[in-house]
């Protein structure tokens, strides 16, 4: 009892902490909306895009995960999911044409307050920077209407001048402010297309009284004109500054970090308090533009509880409740490569997928489960399982994908058929091992996204897996602890650890060779901006050769809430049962009846920075190792991510 006395003191700020900002963000939910959501490479998402998949937009890795290439239009989670965001900026500034006319008089160094000034201009739209191509006549600017005071002026600065382009949708927003740096500029594309018009020999086409006004304005405004163009030479300098002593013109790096403190609570369990982390540099390089190769380290120290079955045969012993950041290739801190991968355009809307190793499913299929999926990142759900349906575990390693994508119009938006195939030991050339004789898993998906709220996803997945290796283990084996099984009981992944020969949890049933067939179906509707729900549910038809048959089931369902009390939080609920075994048919196993154990989590992400977030959860296994005699498990966590 003192055990648990001390345990809770210890997490009890935690969770006090984790309370008072959910409340507080109770009576946050009142206060305006932000303007925009950045999304992870800080491109706007428009609010009602809920597809699974948007061409291009992912070919470099944002901040917020370092770890999955989604097939461009197709394989996106449904809702990007929206990460903290810089303060919304002003509407992009009518565009003009840059021109480099020396000023009248050009003073000796612009002031703090001009500088200010240009700052907050340069700034202004980079939500939008896409203008529409140069009109051509007044008559292209939806919102310019003959009676306007101003029309006379604007057809000669569009029809004579050409310097004046709209907004993106066409419009000119004529009533809007203007700057002196704004007017500036304009004024500079003028003196500049008068220039070009005398050098062209048409100076019949600028009048005396234009020329007169322009140099009169060009007096007024030779501050702002000498700041703009100090404000270019200066980039300029910067710019190639940095292109000469960049690391490389074609890689860039996206790292992320995660530091959790966690404990065990539970009649059954006894662990002390843990601090552990987990370190992704992923090395992503384009060369076309359209393409990324994938070149990740990964190291971590996060090693498993008690009750884990990584820990030997115990009454309670499974691979259920493992946490994102348990995923790493060992737990000694060691450097590792573990994913190397290539994601490249086809044809068309094609592109394919290429894993020399660490290669998963989820990275060229979309999973259909925002807010929760981070591909094992530290900024989505806890749990392995909560992140994505188990289906996307069955298998990994070398190998590749295809994505065809169809639709884009209509009710149907973009959509894809994905195929793909994975093999466990494609390095290994013994006579068990390869491409094609050892462990694998070949996967099938339709994706479809039915209009602006609702996607789905119908998954297939055939697998081998040879004697004791794990069917939900993401290309690992049992026999290397942190590349095991990732989500199911120790019955459901069918692995013997007590080493007797025959599936744990199972008296009769022998180990051996199995062929697993998988059916599965993802889900997510978007019920308000502020307001997700997925779910999956999957089914496995296990043969075990020569000993007979085996049926496993797992399903779950959350709800998300994000930006809750502020832009770039998230409150995450999810619920359902791990993979779990529910019936064998096999000689010597009679009246195969286990129970089924529960899975509930939840969790709040606070967004301290653009790069750092904090996040206290708790997750709840009841039943742990399908049996109800088993005492519950809950599971503590505060964890701490830093992106960059």
């Amino acid at each position: 009892m003192s055990n648990i006395l001390w345990k809770s003191l210890l997490l009890s700020p935690a969770v006090l902490g984790a309370t008072l900002v959910v409340s507080s963000t109770a009576l946050a939910v009142e206060q305006p909306e932000s303007a925009e959501l950045i999304q992870q490479d800080a491109a706007q998402a428009p609010a009602a895009d809920y597809v699974v998949a948007t061409v291009e937009s992912n070919l470099l890795q944002p901040n917020n995960t370092v770890r999955a290439i989604q097939p461009q239009a197709v394989a996106e989670p449904v809702v990007q999911e929206p990460t903290v965001s810089t303060p919304a900026t002003p509407a992009t500034p009518i565009t003009v044409a840059q021109a480099t006319t020396t000023p009248a008089t050009v003073p000796a160094a612009p002031s703090v307050e001009s500088l200010d000034e240009l700052n907050r201009y340069s700034n202004e739209g980079r939500g939008n920077v896409n203008s529409v191509a140069q009109v051509t006549s007044v008559s292209q600017l939806s919102d310019v209407q003959p009676t306007d005071w101003a029309f006379q002026a604007l057809q000669s600065l569009v029809e004579r001048y050409g310097v004046i382009a709209g907004y993106p949708d066409g419009t000119y927003r004529g009533n809007r402010a203007m700057t002196r740096f704004e007017f500036a500029a304009g004024l500079n594309a003028a003196l500049d297309r008068v220039n070009e018009l005398i050098a062209a020999g048409t100076a019949d086409m600028v009048r005396r009284e234009d020329l007169a006004t322009l140099q009169r304005l060009q007096e007024e405004f030779a501050a702002e004109l000498a700041t703009l163009r100090g404000r270019v030479d200066a980039l300029e300098a910067q710019t190639a500054e940095l292109e000469a002593n960049q690391f490389s013109t074609t890689t860039k790096l996206v790292g992320e970090v995660v530091a959790a403190i966690s404990d065990t609570f539970g009649d059954d369990v006894d662990d002390n308090t843990v601090f552990q982390n987990r370190v992704r540099l992923d090395f992503q390089s384009s060369f076309g533009g359209s393409d990324i190769l994938h070149t990740r380290l990964s190291a971590g120290n996060a090693q498993l509880f008690s009750f884990s079955a990584f820990n030997g045969p115990a009454p309670n012993a499974t691979f259920e409740g493992q946490q994102t950041f348990n995923i790493a290739p060992n737990f000694e801190n060691s450097v590792a490569v573990d994913w190397l991968a290539y994601d490249f355009p086809l044809f068309g809307q094609a592109r394919g997928y290429l894993a020399a190793t660490g290669g998963i499913h989820s990275d060229y299929a979309a999973t259909a489960n925002p807010y929760f999926e981070d591909y094992d990142g530290g900024r989505g759900a806890l749990s392995t399982f909560a992140q994505q349906n188990p289906i996307y575990r069955i298998g990994g390693g070398a190998g590749g994908g295809l994505t065809l994508a169809f639709g884009g119009g209509g009710v149907l938006r973009p959509s894809s058929l994905t195929v793909g195939y994975l093999a466990d030991n494609a390095s290994d050339p013994g006579l068990s091992a390869g491409i094609g004789n050892g462990d694998y898993a070949a996967l099938a998906q339709l994706n479809f996204n039915l209009g602006d709220r609702v996607a789905l996803a119908a998954t297939y997945v055939h697998g081998y897996h040879t004697t004791g290796n794990g069917i939900f283990d993401i290309g690992g084996s049992f026999g290397n602890q942190s590349a095991g099984p990732v989500v199911g009981t120790t019955q459901a992944n069918l692995v013997d650890i007590s080493g007797d020969g025959f599936v744990d949890g199972v008296p009769g049933l022998a180990v051996g060779p199995t062929v697993t067939n998988s059916y599965g179906v993802s889900a997510a509707f978007r019920l308000t901006d502020r307001i997700s729900i997925s779910g999956f549910g999957t089914y496995t038809n296990a043969i075990l050769l020569g000993r007979g048959g085996a049926d496993i089931w797992t399903f779950g369902g959350g709800v998300a809430f994000p930006d809750l009390g502020r832009e770039g939080n998230l409150l995450g609920i999810f619920a359902g049962v791990e993979p779990t075994l529910r019936g064998v048919d096999a000689p010597g196993v009679a009246g195969f009846s286990r129970d089924y154990g529960l899975h509930v989590e939840g969790f709040y992400r606070y967004q301290l920075t653009d790069n750092v977030s904090i996040t206290p959860g708790v997750i709840w296994l009841s039943s742990p190792g399908q049996n109800n005699d088993n005492s519950d498990v809950i599971i503590g966590t505060l964890r701490t991510t830093f992106n960059f």
